[in-house]
């Protein structure tokens, strides 16, 4: 049975289930919103569509938090590069990701604050990070988009990766996110 926690050989459990669980809250709220723009504004579909894309931004900075702290406080696997050059790469990707991954939903919390909307989630409205400013709430938006076109290419990257230890360098870099412990080659492949 596998273990919760991490070690340095395998990624437990919890860190694997909320790694995949983070990467399909991401895909949906891509989804949600480029779906958007398939309705017109101020209709009950694109304002539903938009409250879904914010539901899932402040679930994506939850859970954020959540394996921000897994990854300081838990023993991470080893790299399984020999190359310097990969380990220090893997290290600036998964980090830079973490950082996508928590400025994206803030920058989208502080563009409706600064809009002068309330933002509802389940029910409780949050507070307002910014005063309302037209201005800011403009940058605050830009920014978000900027970051999610950006999100776009980490992500592929990130994916790439992934696929390349796997089906290239043949190591079980992917199989430990999957679940699967052991070493791969070409023959057992995906």
């Amino acid at each position: 049975m596998m273990n919760w926690k991490n070690n340095t050989q395998h990624y437990g459990w919890l860190s694997i289930s909320l790694h995949w669980l983070m990467a399909l809250l991401i895909l949906a709220a891509f989804a949600s919103i480029e779906m958007r723009g398939l309705f017109e504004k101020g209709s009950e579909t694109r304002d539903l569509i938009k409250h879904i894309h914010f539901m899932l931004g402040l679930s994506i900075l939850a859970l954020v938090l959540i394996r921000l702290s897994l990854r300081l406080f838990q023993t991470q696997p080893v790299t399984l590069s020999a190359e310097p050059s990969q380990q220090k790469l893997s290290k600036i990707m998964h980090w830079t990701l973490y950082v996508f991954m928590l400025f994206m939903p803030i920058l989208g919390w502080l563009t409706i604050s600064a809009e002068g909307k309330q933002l509802l989630i389940f029910g409780t409205q949050l507070p307002q990070l910014v005063m309302e400013n037209h201005d800011l709430a403009e940058f605050f938006e830009e920014s978000h988009e900027i970051l999610g076109q950006f999100g776009y290419l980490l992500i592929g990257l990130h994916a790439l990766a992934g696929i390349l230890h796997h089906y290239l360098w043949h190591d079980a870099t992917l199989m430990r996110m999957l679940g699967r412990n052991g070493q791969t080659n070409s023959a057992n492949s995906l």
